[in-house]
């Protein structure tokens, strides 16, 4: 068994890097949930990371899958007419 740190590479998609400069908190809880040591790092698969990483955020209470739209039901009306 593995554990470690995955050393990532940021990139500011869409001038998220100055938004997230705005509220800084924000941008540190994150950046300190993707790097967060993993247990058995050498096992680690896409699926896994992603379960990882939504267990992680919402045990520090991130809303999982929030809706992009209020009313998706009636979005999909207005496309359709």
């Amino acid at each position: 068994m593995s554990s470690g740190r995955l050393h990532l590479q940021k990139f500011s998609y869409r001038f998220a890097e100055q938004v997230l400069n705005s509220k800084l908190a924000i941008k540190e809880e994150i950046e300190g949930i993707l790097t967060e040591e993993i247990p058995d790092l050498g096992q680690l698969s896409r699926p896994g990371f992603n379960k990882l990483l939504d267990e992680r955020f919402v045990a520090k209470r991130w809303t999982r899958q929030p809706a992009v739209f209020q009313d998706a039901e009636n979005l999909a009306r207005k496309w359709i007419s």
